[in-house]
């Protein structure tokens, strides 16, 4: 599982290259089935979100919508990550993907009352946190030094594209087909995902097997995840960070509809609206993967957190301020898609949590951050929405930019004083998992 500490070294200071990256076997099924299932799953999004907000002309309900795919993180992920630690992570990949092919399947059928949609969307959720833990360790193990590095850049800039267009995919169907029909397309990509994963995954057993006498329950392993998250000061400050900024930064893709029908724009806009963000992500992501150094991205993420939120009250206070017009619609979109630009920070920071993780704990440790995202995720949708139902969308958009500005600074204060810490984790593994 380890190389040796030069050339880790070696090759964590050379830059890598797309080639380097695509020429690992089993990137390629990891890459392209995560890219296939963001396509639909975001154009599913938009087609539930404006289904709800149209029938119940209620912003707190289509925010629920949204959110709704995130809570199940909040809820179980930390113990159902662990799945990724204790079972082979191929087999939790394809099981999933399974899964979900059939449970989005059943979402689009005639007829279905929108409290059972919102069941089944929940349901659909619960087989996240498995599945991202497991891909996430597994992109780890396959790849090594500035390889990942690269790997987590490219990921990054093709998912934003993924969810560009299916933001956009979703808003132009609506115009001709049925919430069904974008339910059905999810449902296919998950089908081709497992089928992919399938064919292109190398067998391994379960990594559990690394680590000496091993907790006998989910939730030991959970609890253990916890814990070393916790007595890691470096761990503290990265998931810091990334939890409260992201909780910040997307408080206008919850209550996007409402927010579109502020400014004076009919509901087929909303896809237009939330592709602005992954849009500016995509552009930034490739400029940070092959013009920026590998010693000089982690310097940037205090400056670029900042920018993003900048740019998020900057919309926000557009949106109050000017009258309802397309010009407000698209000076607010392209402060959106600065956002974006700015929004490259998570690629460094993804880098560095990995690097403090070995491989045997990944999958939980993965497991507890992204619940943690994913749950400040759907929460901010659903505050923003209830907000919204008070004082209007583009309040609340102005108001989230500030205060995550005020918020996050601390943990970039800290983030900052342990970026030269060497986690003991990596010490004791040799290498990052490679």
């Amino acid at each position: 599982m380890s190389t040796d500490a030069s050339g880790t070294a070696s090759s964590s200071l050379r830059q890598a290259t797309f080639r380097e990256v695509f020429a690992v076997r089993e990137f390629r099924p990891l890459f392209g089935t995560f890219l296939l299932s963001a396509a639909g799953d975001e154009l599913a999004r938009v087609a539930l979100t404006v289904l709800v907000y149209a029938r119940t002309d209620s912003p707190l309900l289509a925010a629920l919508t949204f959110a709704i795919g995130y809570l199940p993180w909040l809820l179980g992920g930390p113990l159902l990550s662990v799945l990724a630690d204790r079972f082979p992570r191929h087999r939790v990949l394809i099981a999933t993907d399974a899964a979900r092919a059939v449970v989005v399947a059943l979402m689009a059928l005639p007829g279905v009352p929108l409290w059972l949609l919102l069941v089944l969307l929940f349901l659909v959720g619960l087989c996240a946190p498995p599945f991202e833990s497991a891909r996430s360790a597994l992109m780890a193990d396959v790849l090594d030094g500035d390889r990942y590095a690269v790997a987590t850049s490219l990921t990054g800039i093709t998912v934003q594209l993924a969810q560009v267009g299916g933001f956009l995919a979703g808003g132009a169907l609506l115009l001709v087909f049925s919430p069904s029909t974008a339910l059905l397309v999810d449902a296919a990509t998950f089908l081709v995902s497992a089928v992919w994963l399938w064919a292109g995954l190398q067998r391994r057993p379960a990594p559990a097997s690394e680590i000496g006498d091993q907790p006998t329950t989910l939730w030991r392993d959970a609890v253990e995840g916890l814990r070393f998250i916790r007595r890691t000061p470096r761990l503290l400050a990265i998931v810091g960070v990334a939890w409260l900024a992201t909780g910040f930064l997307y408080a206008p893709e919850g209550i996007a509809a409402p927010l579109v029908d502020e400014l004076g724009r009919t509901q087929t806009a909303v896809g237009v609206l939330l592709a602005a963000n992954p849009l500016g992500l995509t552009i930034s992501g490739l400029v940070i993967a092959r013009l920026v150094p590998p010693h000089r991205r982690e310097r940037l993420v205090g400056p670029l957190v900042v920018a993003s939120l900048l740019a998020v009250l900057a919309a926000g206070l557009v949106a109050v301020v000017a009258a309802p017009s397309p010009a407000t619609f698209w000076a607010v979109v392209v402060l959106l898609f600065f956002s974006g630009l700015a929004g490259a920070w998570t690629i460094p920071l993804n880098v560095a949590f990995v690097q403090a993780v070995p491989s045997a704990y990944r999958g939980r440790a993965f497991g507890v951050a992204a619940s943690g995202l994913s749950g400040i995720q759907g929460l901010g949708a659903l505050v923003s929405g209830v907000a919204a139902e008070g004082v209007g969308a583009a309040v609340v958009v102005a108001v989230a930019g500030g205060l995550g500005m005020i918020a996050v600074a601390p943990t970039l204060v800290a983030y900052r004083r342990t970026r030269d810490q060497v986690p003991a984790a990596v010490d004791v593994e040799g290498a990052s998992g490679a």
